[in-house]
Formats: C-alpha cells, sequence, structure tokens
C-alpha cells in the first residue's frame, strides 16, 4: 500500500500534463494490433492515470505515459524504469509521430490543431513489396534512415520472429542487426549487404504481419485459473473447465488446441503432473522432457501431432499450459507461438482452479483425465520375474516391432535373448527394480489332468492385479508330439499370453505361448505351455539361474493369488 501510495503521489505532483509547445511522453510498448494496444492500455491504466494509445506511421499502436514538459518526461522515465514499474526499452517520444488516439475512447489528439500530413517511412503501409523500385545500397541506406523507432523496432521484430535476430529489440541497427539483415538476405536469394532495400523490408514485414494477423495473438487474463498469457486467439476458443486444465479447443478445424493448467499444491503435486502428462495422448512418446525443482518442459512429437507443455510451481499453486497442433507447414511457426506463451506467461497470485467446478457429463470413461484420452499401449500381454534382479521372462511373438516396451507402470525395458523356436524372449529393466517375488519352477513332472491356474493381465492394464484362469494339463506334449511344450485345456484371452501356469502349490509348470499361427486354428480352449525343462535350459544358458519350488502342499486360493500377483507383470507394446 505504501508502494503504490508513493506511485501515486510521484504522478500527481511530477507527472501531470504540461501546456502546449514543449512536450514529451514516455513511450512504453508498442503492438501491432489495436486490440492488443487497448487491453495493455487498461492494465496499464490501474497504475498511471496518464495512459493512452496511439496510432503510429508503421502500423503500429503506441503506449504512453503523458504529456509531460521534456524535464519531466526524462524524469518520469528515469524514475520509473528505476523502479522496474515500465519496461527496461521504454523511451522519449515528442508525440510528433502519435496519430489518431484509440485509448480511452474520446481522447484528444496529440495536438490540438489539424496536423500536417505525415509521410509514412517506407516499411509503414503494407505494400505489395513488387511494386516497390529497386534500389541501390546509398539508396537502401538513405531511405533506411528515413525510418522512426517504431519502423525500426518493427524490423527488428520481424528479424527476430524469423529466427534470425537474437539481441535486444533496441530500433538500433547495431552489427548484430546488420548480420542479421544479411542472413535474412541470403536466406532469400538476395545478395547479402546487411542493409534492406526498400522492397527486401516490405517483404519482411508483409510476412510478420501476415502471420500475426493468422495468429491473432492476443493477451487473455483467465481468472478462474488465475493465468495471464498471450494466445492465438484466432485459432482456439474457450470450451470448458475440467480441472486442472481450462480447454481451449481448435477454431474452424484449425488443428491447434491449448490447455492451460492451474490446480493447488506442492512440489509432490509438481512431480504427479509432470509424470502424468507423460501418459496422454496430446502428449506424444517423442520429444525433450525437463524436470527442475519447480518447475518442467515436455514437448511431444509423432507423425500427426507436437505439443509443448510448461509448469511451474508458485504461490501454493501448479500453473502453466499445454499447445498442441497438427503437424504439417506451420511447424515452425507453432514453434514461435509457444515460446511466446512461455515468453508472456504470468501466474497471477490468489487464484487457481476450484477442483469441484467441473460438469459431470455423460462420457465418463476410465481411459481418460479431466477430458483428456490417457494413452493407451498398442497391446498388453504378460511376464513373469524369474530372478531378483527383475528379469522378465514372456511370450515373444510381436515385440521386435515395438517402439518401446515396459513392464509395470511404465517402466522401460529391453530386449534380450530370445528363442525363436519356442517362442520365448527375456527383457531386462532399464533402471534397477527389486520384485516381490520371482518364479520358482516345479522340479518334477506334473499330473497329467491336473488342474493349473494361469496368471495373465486378461484386460490389458485395466486391472491392477492378475486374473488367475483355471484349466486342465491335458497333455504333457503337443497335439504333433512337441516335448518342449504342454497342452492345456483352458479359456484364456490375449492378454494372459505369457503369464505363468501355476499348480496347486504355485509352482511355475510352464509359460502360456502366443497362439500358433497357420493355416490350422486349433479350438479355443486348446494353448499350449512351454514345459520347465525347456525353460529352464533357456534361462541357465542365458546366464539367468532358475530358483525351484519346494513346497508340494496346496495353497489356499487367497496364497495363490497373493504368488500369482508378486511374480507377474504386464508387458506393454507402444508405437
Amino acid at each position: 500500500m505504501k508502494t503504490f501510495a508513493t506511485i501515486l503521489l510521484f504522478l500527481l505532483t511530477t507527472l501531470l500534463p504540461a501546456q502546449a509547445q514543449e512536450r514529451a511522453w514516455v513511450q512504453i510498448e508498442a503492438h501491432p494490433t489495436q486490440t492488443t494496444a487497448e487491453e495493455r492500455s487498461r492494465a496499464y491504466a490501474g497504475l498511471f492515470p496518464n495512459v493512452a494509445a496511439y496510432r503510429i506511421p508503421s502500423g503500429w499502436y503506441a503506449i504512453a505515459l503523458g504529456p509531460y514538459t521534456p524535464d519531466q518526461a526524462e524524469s518520469a522515465l528515469r524514475r520509473l524504469r528505476g523502479e522496474r514499474l515500465i519496461p527496461g526499452d521504454s523511451f522519449l517520444n515528442d508525440g510528433t509521430s502519435y496519430g489518431q488516439p484509440v485509448w480511452p475512447i474520446g481522447a484528444a489528439p496529440t495536438v490540438p490543431v489539424t496536423p500536417a500530413p505525415v509521410t509514412p517511412a517506407p516499411v509503414a503501409e503494407a505494400q505489395d513489396p513488387t511494386a516497390l523500385p529497386e534500389e541501390t545500397p546509398a539508396e537502401a541506406r538513405r531511405s533506411e534512415r528515413d525510418l522512426d523507432r517504431g519502423g525500426r523496432i518493427e524490423i527488428q521484430t520481424a528479424l527476430q520472429w524469423e529466427g534470425f535476430y537474437t539481441s535486444t529489440i533496441d530500433a538500433a541497427f547495431g552489427p548484430g542487426t546488420r548480420r542479421s539483415m544479411a542472413d535474412w538476405q541470403a536466406s532469400r536469394g538476395y545478395e547479402p549487404t546487411g542493409v534492406l532495400t526498400s522492397r527486401q523490408r516490405a517483404e519482411l514485414i508483409a510476412h510478420y504481419r501476415k502471420q500475426i494477423d493468422f495468429l491473432g495473438l492476443r493477451e487473455i487474463e483467465e481468472a478462474e485459473a488465475g493465468i495471464r498469457i498471450r494466445m492465438p486467439m484466432n485459432l482456439v476458443d474457450f470450451d470448458r473447465y475440467e480441472p486442472p486444465f481450462v480447454h481451449f479447443e481448435s477454431r474452424d478445424d484449425s488443428g491447434v488446441r491449448v490447455l492451460l493448467i492451474s490446480q493447488r499444491g506442492n512440489q509432490a503435486t509438481l512431480f504427479g503432473l509432470y509424470d502424468i502428462m507423460q501418459t496422454l495422448k496430446v502428449v506424444p512418446l517423442q520429444g525433450e522432457r525437463q524436470r527442475q525443482t519447480n518447475q518442467f518442459t515436455i514437448t511431444g512429437r509423432n507423425a500427426e501431432i507436437e505439443s509443448y507443455t510448461y509448469a511451474t510451481l508458485t504461490g501454493g499453486a501448479v500453473k502453466g499450459f499445454s499447445l498442441i497442433w497438427k503437424r504439417g507447414e506451420q511447424d515452425e511457426l507453432m514453434k514461435k507461438v509457444a515460446q511466446i506463451m512461455r515468453d508472456s506467461f504470468e501466474a497471477l497470485p490468489n487464484a487457481a482452479l476450484d477442483q469441484t467446478m467441473a460438469e459431470i457429463g455423460a462420457e465418463q470413461r476410465a481411459d481418460m483425465m479431466s477430458g483428456l484420452e490417457i494413452r493407451q499401449p498398442d497391446s498388453t500381454r504378460t511376464g513373469v520375474f524369474v530372478d531378483a534382479e527383475g528379469t522378465v521372462l514372456t511370450a515373444a511373438p510381436g515385440l521386435t516391432a515395438c517402439s518401446r516396451i515396459t513392464i509395470g507402470s511404465d517402466l522401460p525395458a529391453t530386449l534380450g535373448a530370445r528363442d525363436t523356436a519356442l517362442g520365448l524372449v527375456l527383457l531386462h529393466p532399464i533402471t534397477r527394480l527389486a520384485p516381490i517375488d520371482h518364479a520358482r519352477f516345479k522340479p518334477d513332472v506334473p499330473r497329467l489332468r491336473s488342474e493349473v491356474s494361469v496368471a495373465g493381465f486378461s484386460y490389458g492394464e485395466v486391472l491392477d492385479l492378475p486374473v488367475l484362469t483355471r484349466g486342465t494339463l491335458a497333455d504333457l506334449r503337443g497335439l504333433n508330439g512337441e516335448e518342449t511344450v504342454d497342452r492345456l485345456e483352458i479359456q484364456v484371452l490375449p492378454g494372459d499370453t505369457g503369464g505363468a501356469a501355476l499348480d496347486a502349490a504355485g509352482a511355475v509348470i510352464g509359460i502360456l505361448l502366443a497362439p500358433q499361427e497357420g493355416p490350422r486354428q486349433l479350438p479355443e480352449n486348446v494353448r499350449y505351455v512351454a514345459d520347465t525343462d525347456a525353460i529352464i535350459a533357456f534361462l541357465t544358458a542365458n546366464g539367468v539361474e532358475p530358483d525351484m519350488a519346494e513346497g508340494q502342499a496346496a495353497l489356499p486360493p487367497a496364497q495363490l493369488n497373493r504368488r500369482a500377483a508378486d511374480i507377474t507383470v504386464p508387458v506393454s507394446c507402444w508405437n
């Protein structure tokens, strides 16, 4: 409160409008659209009583404080910049370039008499570049000298937008600006002189303005979420709240979506969101990820979409955004938009989405989170832990075609040794894993026609624990006399493939193999398991020492279920 009173007193005593003749303004911002200029002026009006926005010859809109006497303006500029109440690149302007005021509505022009006509600088009008005459380097320099500060700023901004200029936007055409001009000229097939001709300036500015107009970049303030940010509002429309997201869906099939992220929480909330975002379809697997103590960024891309997500922990809340777009010709443009959104992002204090504000619609699905689809694997089968280091044994068919394999709760794994004839493969977790238990194999031949239970993730990852499916050991060999497999009579589902066949004591008597492919289709209740002798030989040959079961007594159903849950794990294939 004391700070605000100091500002107000300073404004009322030293920043009052000066009388005519010698007048000056402190120009604080310039924007390419009237809408943005009006919005920013309203924002500044909450702090300064003498804000106005004017159209300038370049076609942009300047936001300024004033008018003052020149001495007052210089004092205001120095004081307000020093206290960081206005941008660091603010500057003094005598007002001669200020045209019709656009904010506040009804404001008087800077000069109360009819001004003399102002000849625009060469870049002011959106001219057809081909209609401008060719210029020699000397003529280009002369026409460049006629540019006002706004025109120079727009050229630097356009060069920065195109990726050629990376330094400060200061209207000074120094060595850095000259190099960027030469680089732009070379990219367009022009002689890289480092001085843009009128035609080249018009071409550069026209392309820049076309993209800005296409995007409709505007600063919005989402009060419920407590976020202020610039967004491409020509491409998206507000749709709904589903905490922790504010959904902006595509406008006119633009292929662009925006999520604003807002929820109260702490570092654990931030880290949890980091993990959750990577399970969503709108965040493809490929791309860079970076998590720090108080923020994270995620980029994701696949053949169809690309996305950029940023979130930060501030003021007891996690806030951020995701920009999602269809891949195509606008990829580079949307990457620029992502950076603009990141640079303009502001988390407002004392506001975050109320977690109870979402409407409960008719469509509620387990594979969705806050209105977003959770990414699902192409297929899920079952694996069996075979040692204390987390090595997994499973059925091999189809896994070599997976771009990514995970075990358990999204733990990446790599393919190891494979027995092509038997159809088994070993998987090794990338990070250290200590399973609760691992398989113990029956040391002797199982009894024919005895009951067996196959432990498998019949329904993929929908259930956290495996399903036990009862069946019968029908034969100790295959239908063609194969000695490395046993035949079961059992009704299983695709997700059970790779699961452990257990006897009543919980000992592993086999691993469920994938259904055979070929012209002969066996009845649905006929399945093979690799028998223990073949499995033990495969494991031993590849450096895994299998453990043997000791107990022979039948386990109660609850203990058998627990044994199955401890040694089996879902194995998922992602593409």
